[in-house]
């Protein structure tokens, strides 16, 4: 049976249609979308920490800025390491939740010391999985010193994955603090995520 030429078109043209529906958009990851999304990310951070509230007010705001900004259950895999393969998936949500409360008063304690500086986003270069954006943090007392925010291309979303301050990892920092907690408490990632949680 012969198929008629405008039933062919018409399949043909259906098929390309749904596929279009369910086919996965392109994004074209630029510096520019990495700056920018930097200087949202600090200058939300200048401005939680120039309100001056209580330092559980601030660590709400950074626990809200982290959410936005970073990519926190990469970050927090990350940090957990091996361990993480063997959790469950109730295990695993917890933890981040945890490790995302942990984070905001890691950095809040941190960023305490920006209150009345400059935050000036700079000298950006393409890197491993994103791009690198170098930042020039000047503080009220006029000194000053290089942070650098690697952004990335997270599942088609720009999210920042590390932060380098004078060149030394905070995630390497991290994955140390984890890896120490969680030998101190035999391995257990429930007690790992209850101290995380109860951390001050």
């Amino acid at each position: 049976m012969k198929t008629n030429n405008k039933t062919r078109r018409f399949v043909m043209m259906s098929f390309l249609g749904i596929a279009g529906l369910y086919a996965s958009p392109v994004f074209a990851f630029k510096k520019s979308d990495a700056e920018k999304l930097i200087k949202n990310l600090t200058n939300d951070v200048l401005g939680a920490v120039n309100e001056q509230k209580s330092d559980d007010i601030m660590f709400s705001r950074f626990e809200e800025i982290f959410s936005k900004y970073a990519d926190v259950p990469l970050i927090a895999r990350k940090a957990l390491g091996p361990t993480w393969r063997g959790a469950s998936k109730a295990q695993r949500s917890a933890y981040v939740s945890a490790f995302r409360g942990y984070m905001a008063r890691y950095y809040g304690k941190r960023f305490e010391e920006f209150l009345g500086s400059e935050i000036i986003v700079s000298n950006s270069r393409k890197t491993s999985g994103g791009f690198l954006v170098g930042s020039n943090i000047i503080l009220k007392d006029g000194s000053s010193y290089q942070a650098q925010w690697h952004v990335i291309d997270a599942r088609g979303k720009y999210l920042m994955y590390n932060l380098f301050l004078e060149g030394v990892s905070v995630l390497s920092d991290v994955r140390v603090q984890i890896g120490s907690m969680l030998d101190k408490r035999a391995g257990s990632i429930d007690r790992l995520i209850e101290h995380l949680n109860s951390k001050s």
